[in-house]
């Protein structure tokens, strides 16, 4: 029987799945559609999908390295507890170790990939929603690479609410990377070093200084030299290299990576639920409609 797009429409509408699933549901039961409805169900897509406009902002961040590579990632669920699940450690670890062996581009390829295990990574992330009960979605990662004679530093905080990875040359110490991925954690600084710092940032941030020190009252002639030292303190905020060591504050990040022979060419830090906007319930309003809907 073929398979027509007012079919498909009816399924959608019926389920809630995508376009795509849909029509493949209906191609695999013949055009039936109570057989499709029900493909979709074992497939966990359908549960899934009416659960596609809850936000997730809760989840895990974690870190894989396998010898001159590694990947950091980030999987979201819609409550702290799911985090604590097994079966939602094993996702993420299982998700890690399929990015990190296929080296996807983008968070759009690595879900039409195909896992070991035959299905694709969007149906391996639908199936768990269907047996933990939560929209849980492969937030972002990225791959890292490195050679023989660098170091990663990867740190887990919090069991995972914020990962860092880091990249020493020159040293092999992995201890020594991950202190400095422990600092980034802390203090969670937006760039390497000065010269990352766009030109552009640079002067608007001058210029808000120029007007808070004139706003003060500060004599013309020296508000450029001023406003120079402010912007020291600017650095030492966003720049990594510039800021003081936590584990040591009587030296500069850049003083105990040459201590070690090394310097940081990179870091990727990820804090779970960074920049999604979180819904914002009134926790006893959330159990009164709860009660209402019985």
């Amino acid at each position: 029987m073929a398979v027509t797009a007012q079919m498909v429409k009816e399924l959608r509408e019926k389920t809630g799945a995508g376009m795509m699933d849909c029509k493949k549901a209906l191609t695999e039961t013949g055009g039936d559609m109570e057989k499709a409805i029900d493909y979709l169900r074992e497939k966990g897509i359908a549960k899934a999908a009416k659960k596609g406009d809850r936000i997730a902002a809760e989840g895990l961040t974690s870190i894989k390295v396998e010898g001159n590579e590694a990947v950091i990632l980030e999987v979201n669920s819609e409550t702290d507890f799911v985090a604590k699940n097994v079966a939602f450690q094993g996702l993420v670890e299982e998700l890690a170790a399929h990015i990190l062996k296929n080296k996807p581009a983008s968070v759009e390829e690595a879900v039409g990939q195909k896992m070991d295990n035959g299905t694709s990574v969007e149906e391996y992330i639908n199936a768990s929603i269907a047996k933990i009960g939560e929209k849980l979605s492969l937030r972002r990662f990225q791959i890292v690479t490195k050679t023989d004679a660098d170091a990663f530093g990867a740190y887990l905080h919090m069991g995972g609410r914020i990962s860092v990875l880091s990249v020493l040359e020159g040293t092999t110490d992995e201890s020594a990377a991950k202190d400095v991925s422990m600092h980034i954690a802390a203090l969670n600084p937006k760039y390497v070093s000065r010269d990352q710092v766009s030109e552009e940032e640079v002067q608007r941030e001058r210029e808000v200084l120029t007007q808070q020190a004139l706003n003060e009252g500060k004599p013309e002639n020296i508000v450029a030299k001023m406003v120079e030292g402010r912007l020291g303190k600017y650095f030492e905020d966003v720049c990594l290299l510039d800021q003081t060591f936590v584990k040591n504050p009587d030296q500069k990040v850049r003083q105990f990576a040459e201590s070690k022979g090394a310097t940081v060419r990179e870091f990727v830090r990820y804090e779970v639920g960074e920049g999604i906007e979180k819904r914002e319930d009134n926790f006893a309003e959330e159990v009164m409609s709860q009660v209402n809907k019985k």
